[in-house]
């Protein structure tokens, strides 16, 4: 009885979390750039044999280790190359990840906190949406934050263990996006011990130990890479992470205050709960010792990634672990100390409320309705995309009206002084709100957008010829023309692919508003137009 008693609580949470992560994994197509290129690396994994290297177009990737795609290769060799193979991994992690809060908040508080984190989590806009993408990040960010939590319990258990697995948990994320996580690890190490006022925290033995096991872990593969290959690709991977930090990647130059925005909009409700929280701690015990962790691991990466010039919306995702875990703290001591919850905190729920379920409802209507914005949208490539037929039933609307009616719902229980039910509605309907619109809605916004490309892309499958694109740099063209491994060098130069001496058809794709361009190359065929992309054919024995 006991054991049941103690493992029923994991059993729901299972329960739940897949219940809102797995499905509807492949409802839509993954999206360009980092969907695409990731699965794609994963697929030629499984048509080459060769797991040791990363690729894209069969030639090697500089930007990321390979673990992630290992376990992609992984999910495509059992459910087969698709968009639910491709985010598998990250809902799987996302379950993980549940139960893990549960755990660790059950362990420092009770299990009334575990739930409260579990759902702060799983009830907030990007948190959720990333455990149903098919990009690196949650099981990174899962790593790096299980490498803290092992640090913390070392500094107060003093066991060695708690070394091992810190050092394992962050080698692991290292293969799995880079160096960048023990870099991390050690700003929040180094910000910990200074507001410690350089106190010794562990051993020399311990840091060893963690040394030791993160060489091991992160090691091996560019040993053996090294070993085999020569320094090329090291030196070439450690090129590329320099230059992430030190120069804006194309389109990604954003404002310091960038990620900011990103996590107060992308975030709510935890970004509105939990922001009385990220500042200040007190007490020395468990429990308020790993707040600190939090604290401090928020803001080194909010600062981190200010700083760093490139700037790309999931590079703040290591946030949302500190974050839900303050959010979860807050509303823990409003309830334990029966303390009245702030009405500007409530205001501001109320008003992001509002604002969301504005967008969910405007979305779908302005789709419908396209001639109401097109003569204010100045980019004709837009207005073409929104000029493709897409079946709308009229119903989805209805989606963002009822998210607004929740918000409100939500706010009046926390006026009538019934928080636990107010956030169990706000979070929970949050969750079920986005399960619905990624089946109902996304998919057919979608279709304004990258779907005529892809839906032509494979159309082609099986087919001898060469597929790329014209003006625009795309991943889906490999991933969704199930591109094989190609002897001509020439076929990855559109010069030669399009004035060239071809020996098969090549097919191209250009926004609508490259047509002028590509028309007047000879030989090249116009095919026909969906949306914002046209499509194009030049034969072998046309020049």
């Amino acid at each position: 009885m006991l054991q049941l008693k103690t493992a029923w609580p994991l059993l729901l949470i299972l329960a739940i979390a897949a219940c809102f992560f797995i499905p509807f994994l492949g409802a839509v197509h993954l999206f360009d750039w980092d969907e695409i290129n990731f699965a794609e690396s994963a697929r030629e994994m499984l048509v080459t044999g060769d797991y040791s290297k990363v690729q894209i177009d069969y030639h090697p990737f500089w930007e990321k280790p390979p673990l992630f795609f290992w376990l992609q290769a992984m999910s495509m060799h059992v459910f087969g190359v698709n968009e639910f193979a491709a985010r598998f991994p990250n809902a799987v992690t996302g379950i993980i990840t549940l139960i893990t809060f549960f755990l660790i908040g059950r362990k420092l508080y009770d299990e009334k906190f575990g739930w409260l984190w579990v759902l702060s989590m799983l009830g907030s806009f990007l948190p959720h949406l990333y455990f149903k993408s098919g990009i690196i990040d949650p099981v990174f960010n899962y790593f790096i934050f299980m490498g803290i939590w092992f640090a913390s319990r070392l500094l107060i258990e003093k066991k060695s263990t708690f070394a091992l697995l810190s050092g394992l948990c962050i080698g692991l994320a290292t293969l799995t996006k880079g160096p960048v996580a023990l870099l991390i690890m050690l700003l929040a190490v180094a910000v910990y011990w200074i507001t410690n006022r350089l106190r010794k925290m562990v051993s020399l033995s311990h840091l060893l130990i963690f040394a030791f096991s993160y060489a091991c872990t992160a090691g091996i593969w560019f040993a053996i890479d090294i070993y085999e290959n020569g320094i090329g690709f090291f030196a070439e991977f450690i090129r590329y992470q320099l230059d992430l930090f030190l120069h804006p990647v194309a389109g990604h130059g954003e404002p310091f205050y960038y990620h900011f925005v990103v996590v107060l909009l992308g975030c709510f409700p935890i970004s509105i709960i939990g922001m009385p929280a990220l500042v200040g701690y007190k007490g020395q015990d468990d429990s308020m010792l790993f707040r600190k962790w939090m604290l401090i691991l928020f803001w080194v990466v909010m600062i981190l990634f200010s700083v760093v010039k490139t700037k790309i919306v999931h590079y703040s995702s290591l946030t949302y672990f500190p974050l839900s875990f303050l959010a979860a703290y807050t509303i823990h001591r409003h309830l334990s100390l029966s303390k009245e919850f702030p009405r500007w905190q409530t205001s501001l729920i109320l008003f992001f409320g509002i604002v969301f379920a504005l967008l969910l409802t405007a979305a779908p209507f302005l789709a419908q309705h396209s001639e109401l914005i097109i003569p204010y949208i100045k980019d004709p490539f837009a207005v073409d995309c929104l000029k493709t037929e897409v079946n709308w039933n009229g119903m989805e609307p209805l989606i963002g009206a009822a998210y607004g009616i929740l918000a409100v719902a939500s706010c009046i229980f926390i006026f009538r002084k019934r928080l636990q039910a107010a956030m169990v509605l706000l979070f929970f309907g949050t969750a079920v709100t986005l399960l619905v619109y990624l089946k109902a809605v996304v998919p057919k916004i979608e279709q304004y957008s990258q779907a005529p490309a892809i839906e032509f892309y494979e159309s082609l499958q099986g087919k001898d010829v060469y597929v790329t694109t014209f003006g625009f740099k795309s991943y889906a063209q490999y991933f969704y023309f199930r591109k094989q491994p190609e002897p001509k060098k020439e076929s990855r130069d559109n010069e030669w692919l399009l004035k060239g001496n071809i020996d098969k058809p090549a097919c191209f794709v250009a926004k609508s508003t490259s047509r002028k361009e590509i028309e007047q190359i000879p030989g090249v065929m116009f095919l026909y137009q969906k949306g914002g992309f046209a499509f194009y054919e030049r034969s072998p024995y046309e020049h």
